[in-house]
């Protein structure tokens, strides 16, 4: 055994000793508004909130900026934040894309990791909606340097076609095992007509994309009604098994006012129906969530509300999904959005002890502010 790995496996021996008798147990152990919305400047509001930690062990923080107003459409920004202190502080917002007067401006968006090369690439779409504009156009933009700074957005519809995809809102993910490893997945959806789940990949560290066999709507490509099967706006996350478990929404409240659960086992190839289901104990008003697997545990978060976007809710699971634990922390009470979440994975025993949330936050309306979250799982306990 080389000294690195005798180094990890001491590591792992002391956190196990520290919290192998702690059940989780969360705690708010700090909490910060990123952005503040209110047409103060350019920005009438903040919203669509995405959170990622880079090779590197930074933290970045993504919203739209809406200029005109607090509409999907309309012209905005990509702001951003970095923290490089584990969120204790963050840089001044900057804005890495413009879109102008844009009457359909830019959407986002996924930000994913290539934790082979150390880059940080956002997809986000453009001209979605088709309002005074077309065609629609999937973007991307990478960072090789930590978040600092931010190549020219290069446009993907040669290679993708001019499919209206709006990625996430969330993380994409990197495959880290089998089967895929190394593959970089980004899901997201289509219109209300077209909808369903989609997922662009890439074998080669973004260069080329190319889409899966997605998992469609029904009727597809017409108008929905009430409780039509409609999946929407997805997270997805590996599993310890090397299967992407996505966690998606349910636009139509098809079955239940909950979430839909499919899981891939050919790295996003496929998404087949007989491995959906719908998860009654994640009750959902149909929003984007977030999710994250740490050290075997699961993590989830919405609004838990069947009707309602309020009550932003942490809760996880010992069983890759399976069974939730009974016990829930509620984040906040009051009304409340979308919602990302990530961590540091390194081997240190303090970043095991800690998940981060950033979500939407508000006391009349859900997109006053986005707040990030750091949680302590222990209660702040050792």
């Amino acid at each position: 055994m080389d000294g690195g790995m005798r180094q990890t496996v001491l590591v792992w021996v002391l956190f196990t000793a520290v919290c192998s008798c702690l059940k989780i147990d969360p705690l708010v152990y700090d909490e910060q508004l990123l952005w503040v919305s209110g047409s103060q400047g350019e920005v009438n509001t903040y919203r669509i909130p995405l959170i990622t930690k880079t090779v590197n062990g930074s933290l970045l923080a993504f919203a739209e900026g809406r200029k005109g107003s607090s509409s999907d459409s309309g012209a905005k920004f990509v702001a951003m934040r970095r923290s490089t202190d584990k969120g204790a502080t963050w840089s001044p917002t900057k804005f890495i894309v413009n879109d102008g007067t844009m009457p359909d401006g830019l959407n986002l968006g996924s930000v994913v990791v290539d934790e082979e090369v150390g880059s940080v690439i956002l997809i986000y779409a453009v001209c979605f909606h088709l309002h005074q504009c077309y065609p629609a156009s999937t973007m991307m933009l990478e960072s090789k340097d930590d978040g600092l700074s931010w190549s020219a957005p290069r446009n993907l519809s040669l290679q993708l076609g001019n499919r209206r995809f709006c990625p996430g809102p969330g993380y994409g993910i990197q495959k880290r095992l089998d089967p895929a490893k190394g593959r970089l997945i980004v899901c997201g959806h289509s219109t209300l007509e077209a909808n369903g789940v989609f997922c662009i990949l890439s074998d080669d560290h973004g260069r080329t994309w190319y889409f899966n066999d997605p998992l469609k709507s029904i009727p597809y490509n017409h108008k929905k009604s009430a409780q039509d099967f409609d999946p929407d706006e997805c997270q997805p996350v590996e599993m310890l098994n090397g299967s992407v478990v996505i966690n998606v929404r349910n636009q139509n409240g098809y079955h239940c006012r909950c979430r839909i659960i499919v899981r891939s086992d050919d790295g996003c190839q496929t998404l087949p129906v007989e491995n959906l289901y719908f998860d009654s104990n994640l009750v959902d008003s149909a929003v984007a969530a977030g999710a994250l697997l740490k050290d075997g545990v699961l993590f989830f978060t919405n609004p838990s509300d069947a009707k309602s976007r309020i009550n932003l809710t942490l809760r996880w699971s010992l069983t890759s999904g399976d069974t939730w634990e009974k016990q829930a922390f509620q984040i906040w009470a009051g009304p409340s959005g979308y919602s990302c979440l990530t961590s540091l994975d390194s081997d240190s025993v303090e970043d095991k002890k800690y998940i981060y949330v950033i979500y939407e936050k508000g006391h009349k309306d859900y997109f006053e502010t986005v707040s990030f979250v750091k949680i302590h799982l222990y209660n702040g306990k050792q």
